[in-house]
């Protein structure tokens, strides 16, 4: 029996239940940024063995968590980990990012990448779930991920990261048959993964559709936005009684949170180019909305910071259905104080009565 969960305001915020105030946590909260995360990352000696050590991801999971009044965990682990497992030859070079040694490039390439079983190649993600999960011992939740299909395909294609997209766009546009038949394959891949996330032990899911924002809307709901409502609707939603809400975040995508929220997800990420407030109109409160801070204001003086904090709460308004966190990533650089001001800031502002 897992020990019952001591903060449930970030599940009950996303299942829009009234909350004593409004939960936070960060988008890459563990990372970078932390001299101890730093610590564990030489100790692994590179980043897949970090990533692959269930030991070692659930140390860096739960190390935000001990300086940080946050109000999840987010498994420490990578998008890439289901090309991976496809065999494409992932590595990391230095000042580039992921490399793929193996792209897909043809309808052949498509054909040739296994369907993989999560519970056996992707074993150490669910034994860090479950590790974490235990270590956690009720804390707070533990979130579960994925990128998108799209997002996937994006590196697939292009053999790692891209400034234009010249190829995975090139593949969409001449030969679109192929290109579906891998991103199914990959939302297939995908449902399967975050199901064993669950099923190890993860509280809530989000996707993550990094690259989505660089589509033409109607390619966006084509080759985008149509597949991860596929695995919205495979996916396993509750678990040992309880709901596990599905956060769906298409970076850039503010124009296309309505259609986000036809999926029948819980909830939706929102970057800082969109207002809250007119987030939450677009969609008519359907979903639960989280975010949205540019993560660039963790530069400026714990003032200005909690001035900015102010600002997203208000944009938001009364009600509850928010999840206060950056519209991306942390940076790097950011001094962990301000996060810390951000986070306490979330606090001080937003106590209400329910």
């Amino acid at each position: 029996m897992s020990a019952p969960l001591q903060n449930d305001l970030y599940l009950r915020a996303l299942l829009r239940k009234p909350t004593e105030r409004t939960p936070v946590w960060v988008m890459r909260q563990a990372g970078r940024y932390l001299p101890e995360y730093l610590r564990v990352r030489k100790q692994a000696g590179d980043f897949m063995t970090l990533c692959s050590t269930p030991e070692l991801a659930c140390e860096v999971t739960l190390q935000p968590l001990e300086r940080f009044k946050l109000d999840a965990a987010i498994l420490f682990s990578d998008i890439l980990t289901i090309p991976d497992a496809m065999g494409l030859g992932l590595h990391f070079e230095a000042g580039e990012g992921p490399k793929f040694s193996n792209p897909v490039r043809s309808r052949a390439d498509v054909n040739k990448l296994p369907d993989i079983d999560p519970g056996t190649e992707l074993r150490y993600v669910m034994d860090a779930v479950s590790l974490i999960r235990k270590e956690l011992n009720g804390r707070v939740p533990l979130i579960g991920f994925s990128g998108s299909p799209w997002t996937l395909a994006t590196y697939m294609v292009e053999g790692g990261g891209s400034k234009d997209f010249s190829k995975v766009k090139g593949m969409m546009f001449s030969d679109p048959d192929t290109m579906h038949a891998l991103l199914d394959k990959n939302a297939k891949a995908v449902t399967q993964y975050l199901n064993a996330q669950v099923a190890a032990g993860a509280q809530s899911l989000m996707i993550f559709d990094t690259w989505g924002g660089v589509l033409s809307p109607a390619c966006y709901r084509e080759f985008s936005l149509r597949y991860m409502a596929q695995i919205v609707d495979g996916l396993t939603r509750t678990a040992n009684g309880q709901q596990i809400p599905v956060v769906l975040f298409t970076k850039n995508g503010g124009q296309w949170l309505s259609d986000m929220a036809d999926t029948g997800c819980d909830g939706l990420g929102v970057d800082w180019t969109t207002n809250l407030s007119d987030a939450r109109a677009r969609v008519n409160d359907r979903v639960a909305l989280q975010g949205n801070l540019d993560p660039s204001t963790l530069y400026a003086s714990p003032e200005r910071i909690r001035d900015e904090v102010k600002k997203v709460l208000q944009s938001y308004g009364d009600g509850p259905g928010h999840v206060f966190n950056l519209g991306h990533g942390i940076h790097q650089f950011v001094n962990p104080d301000h996060l810390a001001v951000m986070v306490d800031a979330v606090h001080e502002f937003s106590v209400r009565s329910v």
